[in-house]
């Protein structure tokens, strides 16, 4: 009977491995899973890269909102900070003044933005809800500015924060502009555009 007893354990084991395994894949970003299977392979076939460590990837994005008015009015950063939990899903922290500003009534110390950085699947995760479906929701959309930060870094700028689709149109006060800048890993320009491009990124044509 113990021997019985031993075998279903190790039966039942071996299926909750498999169970959690099957889960974790079913988790993984799509954009990350393309990257994987697709994109790492073209870009390490098209630079020639020895070594596949040494193909660029992302690594983080950071998205930052300067709220001007949030020195006379503190509900404007609370509803910043609110907004940009709502589009990534992650706790967003408040930003402080580096130095006062006596025309502006500003003091060191005191919050004038909010931020967010993302990684690892969050970072995946928003990419792909980024390019794929806020960036065309865009008036007029003719795709985004190509030029790069010369170290293969990306930084672009939102007028409103209306693009993202899980904002509600009706809660919005004013429209509130936003930078997106997303760090990688490519050592140039060129190596970041092309990243960035197979990722899905709709870049201007010339």
């Amino acid at each position: 009977m113990a021997e019985k007893s031993d075998k279903k354990k190790k039966k039942s084991g071996k299926s909750g491995s498999s169970e959690k395994t099957v889960a974790a894949a079913a988790t993984t970003p799509r954009l990350r899973e393309a990257f994987n299977e697709t994109i790492k392979p073209a870009l390490q076939d098209k630079f020639q890269y020895g070594s596949a460590m040494q193909v660029p990837q992302p690594t983080k994005v950071v998205i930052n909102m300067g709220i001007g008015q949030a020195i006379q009015n503190p509900k404007a950063l609370e509803t910043a900070l609110a907004d940009l939990e709502t589009i990534t899903g992650q706790k967003a922290v408040p930003t402080k003044a580096r130095k006062s500003i006596s025309n502006f009534k500003l003091r060191e110390g005191m919050s004038v933005g909010a931020r967010v950085t993302l990684r690892r699947d969050r970072m995946w995760e928003f990419l792909d809800r980024f390019i794929n479906v806020a960036l065309p929701r865009i008036r007029d959309f003719r795709g985004v500015p190509t030029r790069l930060s010369g170290s293969g870094d990306y930084t672009l700028g939102l007028k409103d924060q209306l693009i993202f689709p899980e904002i509600d149109y009706d809660k919005v006060d004013e429209p509130q502009g936003m930078n997106v800048t997303i760090v990688t890993t490519a050592k140039t320009d060129e190596e970041g555009r092309e990243l960035l491009s197979l990722l899905g990124m709709p870049f201007r044509r010339s």
